[in-house]
């Protein structure tokens, strides 16, 4: 079976057939986060911190970094982001333990992230196109580490997904002659929103298939791609990972985290419930208040997707008698009860006089 090593300096992720889904988090990736952007630039770095840690808590794998800011001080990338991309997984690293993915489409950023990672990071990402397998590829084998292939080259992305699989069959031979092995390689075959054309998840499942019998590669794919545009996205993406599972894809660069309730919502709901007449009980926090009425948590905590997944690893017997899924649902302990033992009583056993 192929298996792709991922490693930090303590924690191992291997991507493959008969793995566990490898869930790739993507919060850390300031890409239409404005306020994020700009706190990077200011060299405020404590939503990254919040991110990574959200991530891994629930239940990401491998972290995905991404330090691709344009500066309004200086709209040059290939001098502003290898220095931060330096900055971020230095920090990042020194937060969680988990595997991290260097993600740039500037090459001098890809090789400050390598070369201040520790372990054996995944490298995002190569395509088809001839100038970024020249440049990529020697990069990938000088730091020994896999790589996210992505079917677009120099045409573009196809809509024909025979196409899309020619282009990673040719990065995968083009690795090849680098002396990069295909276990090493990890195909995105580019999810097309379903919206916009009704076969995407078909496609997707068909190309995942294909990749899997007869280039025996594991694959990934940007998850939330499938639902843009679409109300209800979670609905989307909580069906479509399972299936893409059930297809043979082996890991997903996707949000594991449910973001929390800010206050603006919680106090247009109070308004709501008061003007309805309902009295609430005096001094309940917004935390209750949430839970009450179905809206949340105002703690980061594990999305819905992350619920699917867990659920489709124990039915693929990829999360042997359910280990997995039985410890992340299982109710955390009320306050005041975290000591306690059998029936409740803390301490256990009482001792007899």
């Amino acid at each position: 079976m192929t298996q792709t090593i991922v490693e930090s300096k303590t924690k191992t992720a291997i991507i493959g057939f008969d793995q566990p889904f490898c869930v790739i988090g993507e919060r850390i990736n300031p890409t239409g986060r404005k306020k994020l952007a700009a706190e990077l630039e200011a060299g405020d770095f404590s939503t990254v911190e919040k991110d990574a840690v959200a991530q891994v808590l629930a239940g990401a794998t491998v972290l995905d970094i991404n330090a691709g800011v344009v500066y309004n001080s200086n709209p040059n990338p290939n001098e502003t982001e290898p220095p931060l991309m330096r900055k971020i997984v230095e920090l990042v690293q020194g937060l969680v333990d988990v595997p991290l993915c260097i993600d740039s489409s500037v090459p001098g950023a890809l090789e400050a992230g390598l070369d201040i990672c520790e372990g054996r990071p995944l490298l995002n990402s190569v395509t088809g196109e001839e100038e970024r397998l020249e440049h990529i590829l020697p990069l990938v084998k000088k730091y020994n580490v896999p790589v996210v292939a992505i079917s677009n080259d120099d045409t573009g992305i196809s809509e024909d997904p025979e196409v899309r699989f020619a282009v990673a069959k040719k990065i995968v031979e083009r690795a090849a002659d680098f002396g990069i092995p295909a276990h090493d390689i990890v195909v995105d075959p580019l999810v097309m929103p379903v919206g916009a054309m009704g076969t995407a998840g078909l496609q997707v499942f068909a190309l995942v298939r294909k990749l899997r019998e007869e280039l025996g590669v594991n694959t990934t794919c940007g998850a939330s791609n499938i639902s843009f545009g679409l109300p209800n996205r979670h609905g989307i993406n909580n069906a479509f990972l399972p299936m893409a599972m059930g297809a043979g894809m082996t890991s997903a660069i996707m949000n594991p985290v449910a973001l929390p309730i800010g206050p603006k919502k919680i106090a247009e709901k109070r308004a709501e419930i008061e003007a309805a007449g309902i009295i609430l009980p005096e001094g309940m926090d917004d935390e209750a208040f949430v839970q009450i009425f179905g809206m949340g948590s105002t703690l980061p905590r594990a999305g819905k997707e992350m619920e699917a997944i867990r659920a489709a690893n124990f039915l693929t017997n990829n999360d042997p008698h359910g280990g997995e899924w039985i410890k992340a649902n299982k109710a955390p302990p009320k306050a005041g009860e975290e000591s306690r033992g059998r029936g409740g009583r803390a301490g256990g056993r009482r001792r007899r006089a």
